[in-house]
């Protein structure tokens, strides 16, 4: 591998890594199943060529820990969501108790209604809040058309 080649994928690594990370976890339940997804999207990075993925490197990434992710998720045929607990007992930054609770309420209420809404529109939801995406790079991670995203 290049000397080049290694800078790209580590500054690709760098801004990319914990998002793709949160992402996969929506789908596997759990963070070390989340980072084996992420491991394996930045093995595949490794094949590819840096011209090719030139403008859409988010959207690839994207598409590619998805893909994954659904894999691992129909060969183990389940998924353990995150619940509200699970993100309450959460360790986070020093934040005042009051502040905590709002926040922990709003999320709670959040997540409530996002339960709701049937999955494709849940990660849609979440691609675009979450992970800042276009709704270009959804669609092309989610083999969606722009207007449905």
């Amino acid at each position: 591998m290049t000397e080049a080649k290694s800078d790209w994928i580590q500054a690709a690594l760098r801004e990319h890594e914990g998002a793709l990370v949160r992402y996969a976890a929506q789908f596997t339940g759990d963070l070390d199943r989340a980072r084996d997804v992420v491991q394996d999207t930045f093995l595949r990075l490794c094949g590819e060529d840096h011209a090719q993925l030139d403008g859409h490197l988010t959207q690839w990434l994207f598409t590619v820990c998805r893909n994954r992710a659904l894999d691992i998720q129909r060969k183990e045929q389940r998924m353990k969501p995150l619940n509200d607990e699970e993100l309450a007992t959460r360790p986070g930054s020093e934040v005042s108790p009051a502040a905590l609770a709002e926040r922990n309420e709003s999320r709670s209420h959040v997540l409530r209604l996002l339960k709701d809404l049937p999955s494709n529109q849940r990660e849609v939801v979440r691609l675009k809040f979450q992970n800042g995406l276009s709704y270009k790079e959804i669609a092309g991670v989610t083999n969606l058309s722009v207007s449905n995203v």
